[in-house]
Order: C-alpha cells, then sequence, then structure tokens
C-alpha cells in the first residue's frame, strides 16, 4: 500500500482538524490494534450538510455528505495513529446512518460515498463490513453520520 498522505495528496483530499465532541465522549479509542471511532457527521469546509434523504436532499447530496463523514472520519483515524496513516492495516467496519424517510430506500448508496473513499484511500485494505441504516433524524440534523472501526498496526 502506498504512503496513504501521498494518496490523500494524489485524491486532492485536505484532512481538516478532527471535530471535537459535542457531548459526553471521546472522539475514538484505541484497544489493542483496533481504532473505534465515534460517529461523525457530514462536516465539510463549507458547514454542515443538513436534511433529510427523500425529502430535501438529493441522492447526490447524500452521497457528497457520506464522503464528508469518511474524510472525518479519516482525520480522527490520523489523531489516533499518532500522524501516521501508513500504521493503518485494515478498514473493518463501517456504520452508516441517513437522515431520511420512511420511504427513502436507498441508504446503501448514500453510505457508498464513505465506503468508495475508505477504498480509494486504503486500497483493498480499504473493503470493509458494513451497515447503512435509515434514522428518523441525526444530530444538527446531518444528513448523514458515519462511525468506523479500524485496525492499526
Amino acid at each position: 500500500m502506498p504512503n496513504i498522505e501521498t494518496r490523500l495528496a494524489e485524491l486532492g483530499i485536505v484532512l481538516p482538524t478532527p471535530a471535537a465532541p459535542v457531548a459526553n465522549y471521546v472522539p475514538y479509542v484505541v484497544t489493542g490494534n483496533l481504532v473505534f471511532i465515534s460517529g461523525q457527521v457530514s462536516i465539510t469546509p463549507d458547514g454542515l450538510i443538513t436534511g433529510k434523504l427523500g425529502a430535501d436532499v438529493s441522492l447526490e447530496r447524500g452521497v457528497e455528505a457520506a464522503h464528508a463523514c469518511g474524510v472525518n472520519l479519516i482525520a480522527q483515524l490520523r489523531e489516533a495513529c499518532g500522524g501516521d496513516l501508513d500504521r493503518v492495516r485494515r478498514v473493518v467496519k463501517l456504520g452508516g446512518f441517513v437522515n431520511s424517510t420512511p420511504d427513502f430506500v436507498d441508504q446503501p448508496k448514500v453510505i457508498n460515498g464513505a465506503s468508495d473513499l475508505m477504498v480509494g484511500v486504503f486500497h483493498d485494505a480499504g473493503r470493509h463490513a458494513r451497515a447503512a441504516v435509515g434514522a428518523p433524524s441525526l444530530p444538527m440534523n446531518a444528513a448523514v453520520e458515519v462511525d468506523g472501526v479500524f485496525e492499526i498496526g
């Protein structure tokens, strides 16, 4: 696997400063060789992508929101790895939550925004188990939230 920072630059991805928790939790927990990262919402450099899929947010915008969640996960992961993303051995699992109407059924397509990013950055080590579910609402009216489990060395 190539240097991850180089790969991020090739993809034009600039990692933000990891977001601080907004409630009583920590952004990540490292136990053994696993990193559990708390849910990251759809914050971009332009602000939070908000709204409800199936109502006022398009599928394309939902995919963009999930991609933003993935970028924020990687930013937290870099912090958990002491700044060295080359320690990442595998993306183990992502959990995707889509703020959606009861009749919206494309949650898997939305969460592909985060999944495709992980494969793009980490190649085969980015292939992961996953859940993609609808939620009646998310914190701050975020369109998408994604959490993750990663293996590090």
